[in-house]
C-alpha cells in the first residue's frame, strides 16, 4: 500500500512540475532576442542546412558574434519542424528538460541516500516549485538544458558504480552539457575530478571498466575542442569575462597614485592585476552565496528575475541553514552535493556580471536537496520530541502554510506582476510591432526601427519568418561592441538604428515608417499607431514620414 502511495506521489510531483512549466508557456515571458536567435537559426537549418550567417551545421552558432554553443539549437529543430517557427517551439524542449530534471533529482537522491525514504520525494517537490529552476525552464535557455545533462551525468556516474548499463550514460551526458552551455565547460572538468576523488577506491579497483567511458568522452569532445581553436574559442570570454571589466585595472592606478612613488616596489607588489582581479573573482564567487541574492532579491538583471523574489523562497533560508548544520555533523554521503555546490558559481565568478543566476543555475540542484533535508529533519525532530499531537499538528500546519503561501505568492508575482514590472527588459511589444509592420509594409519604401531594444533584427526575422536563404546573402554584421557583440543594422526594407535626433532621422528617410520609443518621438508628431507594454506604458510609436 505504501509503495502504491509513493508511486502516485512521484507522479503527482512530476505532473505539478509539468503544469508549472507548460502553463502559458508561449506567452510568459515575452520572447527575447536570444530565444529568437535559437528559433530562427533552427528554422534556417531546416530550410537551408545553414545558420543565419550561412555557416553549415555549426557546433557554435555565430549569432551576434557571441558564438553560442549549439546543442540546444539542434534540440529545437524537430519542434520548429512540427510546430512551426513559434515561441512554443523554442521553449518546449527546455520545459520538457526542466520536468525531466525533477525526475533525475528523485533518482539521484534515492541513489545517494537509499535509507532516507522521503528525501527523494521532498527534493523532487522542492525542485518542481523552485523559482530558480522554474524561471529558466520556461524559456529557451541553454543553461537549463545544461543543468539537465549535468544532473543526468552525475546520476549516471554514481549509478555506474554498481550498474554497467549506466557507465556509458555519464560520458554522453557530461559531453552534451559541454556542447550546450559555456559555464558547463568550467563545471564539468571540476565535478568529474571531484567524483574521481570521492569514488577513487571503487574506480581504481575496476579501472578496465572505465576505459570505454573515458575514451568515449574523449572522442565526443574532440570536435568541440577543434572548434574552440577558432573564433568561437575566445569571443564569449572577451565580451563577458572578468578581464573585460576595466574597474579593477583602473583601481590599480588609483591605488598606486596614493603612494609617493607610483612605480615603487611595494606599490607594484601590493597593487597589480593579479591581486585586484583575484579579489574581484573572490567577491564574485562569494556573492552567489549571499542571502539577499538567494532568498530576497535575486539577480540584478531584470530578464533573470521575478519581482520581489530571490532565487529561492525565503523559508528555504531556514531549511538550508538547518540542513548545512546537520550535514556538518554527519557529512557521510554528502560529498558529491557539497562539492557540486562549491564548484557551481566558479564559471559565473569568472565574468564581470555577478552574482549571475543564469550562469550559476546549476547551484539549484544541491541547494534544493539540502533545503529538503533541512525541512525533513525539522519535521522528524518535531515528531520525535513533541508528544502533544495537537501542538505537533499546529507546527506541521504552520510549515505547510508558509511553504504554500510562498509558492503561491511567487506564482502570483510571475503571472500577474512580472510582465508589468519588467516589461521593457523582457521585450514585450515587439511581436505586436512586427504584426503592424507586416500589415502596412507595402505602404512604405523603408521601415526604420529604433535600436533601443536588444538585437531587434533577430526578433523581426523570427516573427516575419523571413526567408533564411534571402537573409544569408542580404546582411552584414557590425563590428563587435565593447561587450563583444555584433548586430545587423538592415535587411530588405528594414533598418535598425537610433531615432535620435528626430529631425535628422526624418530628413534622412523621406516617406518611411519610423518606429521609436516614447522618448524618441517628440510631442506633436502625427503618430499613426501606439503599442503599449502590459503595464500600460508606451512601448512604441509609429510615425509615417
Amino acid at each position: 500500500m505504501k509503495a502504491i502511495f509513493t508511486h502516485k506521489l512521484l507522479i503527482a510531483i512530476i505532473l505539478l512540475a509539468a503544469l508549472l512549466r507548460f502553463y502559458k508557456l508561449s506567452a510568459l515571458p515575452a520572447l527575447n532576442a536570444d530565444e529568437a536567435a535559437i528559433g530562427y537559426n533552427a528554422y534556417s537549418l531546416i530550410q537551408t542546412g545553414k545558420d543565419e550567417h550561412g555557416n553549415s551545421w555549426p557546433i557554435h552558432f555565430q549569432s551576434f558574434n557571441d558564438f553560442k554553443p549549439g546543442l540546444y539549437f539542434y534540440l529545437v529543430i524537430p519542434f520548429v519542424a512540427i510546430l512551426g517557427l513559434s515561441e512554443i517551439a523554442v521553449r518546449f524542449p527546455s520545459a520538457l528538460l526542466g520536468v525531466a530534471t525533477v525526475l533525475l533529482v528523485w533518482l539521484l537522491v534515492r541513489e545517494l541516500f537509499p535509507k532516507n525514504k522521503w528525501l527523494p520525494y521532498v527534493s523532487a517537490l522542492f525542485l518542481a516549485v523552485s523559482p530558480w529552476n522554474l524561471h529558466y525552464s520556461r524559456g529557451g535557455w541553454e543553461a537549463n538544458a545544461a543543468t539537465f545533462f549535468i544532473t543526468l551525468g552525475v546520476l549516471g556516474f554514481v549509478k555506474g558504480m554498481t550498474s554497467s548499463r549506466w557507465r556509458l550514460v555519464w560520458p554522453i551526458a557530461f559531453v552534451a552539457s559541454l556542447y550546450t552551455y559555456h559555464a558547463a565547460r568550467v563545471f564539468i572538468p571540476l565535478i568529474f575530478i571531484s567524483l574521481l576523488l570521492i569514488y577513487r577506491e571503487s574506480i581504481f579497483n575496476n579501472l578496465k571498466k572505465y576505459f570505454a567511458p573515458v575514451m568515449l568522452s574523449f572522442f565526443l569532445t574532440v570536435p568541440l575542442l577543434l572548434d574552440l581553436t577558432g573564433s568561437a574559442g575566445m569571443s564569449r570570454a572577451a565580451g563577458v569575462g572578468l578581464f573585460a571589466d576595466t574597474g579593477p585595472f583602473w583601481r590599480i592606478n588609483e591605488q598606486r597614485g596614493e603612494h609617493e612613488q607610483l612605480d615603487s616596489k611595494i606599490a607594484r607588489v601590493l597593487h597589480n592585476k593579479a591581486t585586484n582581479y583575484s579579489l574581484a573573482f573572490l567577491q564574485n564567487y562569494t556573492e552567489h552565496f549571499w542571502g539577499e541574492f538567494l532568498f530576497l532579491s535575486g539577480d540584478e538583471i531584470q530578464r533573470n528575475k521575478v519581482p520581489e523574489t530571490g532565487q529561492m523562497y525565503v523559508h528555504d533560508l531556514f531549511f538550508v541553514v538547518v540542513g548545512l548544520i546537520l550535514i556538518a555533523r554527519r557529512p557521510k554521503g554528502w560529498g558529491v552535493l557539497l562539492l557540486w555546490l562549491a564548484i557551481s558559481p566558479l564559471a559565473a565568478a569568472l565574468t564581470f556580471q555577478s552574482p549571475h543566476a543564469l550562469r550559476a543555475q546549476i547551484m539549484t540542484i544541491p541547494l534544493v536537496i539540502i533545503s529538503a533535508y533541512g525541512a525533513l529533519s525539522i519535521l522528524d525532530t518535531a515528531k520525535g520530541s513533541i508528544k502533544n499531537k495537537t501542538l505537533l499538528f499546529i507546527i506541521y500546519f504552520l510549515l505547510f502554510t508558509i511553504a504554500t503561501w510562498s509558492t503561491a505568492r511567487y506564482l502570483h508575482e510571475y503571472y500577474f506582476h512580472m510582465a508589468k514590472t519588467f516589461d521593457y527588459s523582457s521585450q514585450y511589444g515587439v511581436k505586436e510591432l512586427v504584426s503592424y509592420t507586416i500589415n502596412n509594409q507595402e505602404k512604405y519604401p523603408k521601415i526604420v526601427v529604433t535600436d533601443r531594444y536588444d538585437q531587434p533584427y533577430i526578433l523581426f526575422l523570427f516573427y516575419l519568418k523571413y526567408p533564411p536563404i534571402v537573409f544569408q546573402t542580404d546582411h552584414t554584421l557590425t563590428e563587435r561592441d565593447q561587450f563583444g557583440f555584433s548586430t545587423v543594422r538592415k535587411f530588405d526594407k528594414y533598418e535598425f538604428r537610433s531615432i535620435d535626433p528626430w529631425s535628422q532621422t526624418r530628413q534622412e528617410y523621406p516617406g518611411a515608417l519610423i518606429v521609436g520609443i516614447e522618448k524618441e518621438i517628440p510631442d506633436g508628431t502625427n503618430v499613426l499607431n501606439t503599442i503599449y507594454f502590459p503595464s500600460g506604458r508606451t512601448a512604441f510609436k509609429m510615425v509615417g514620414n
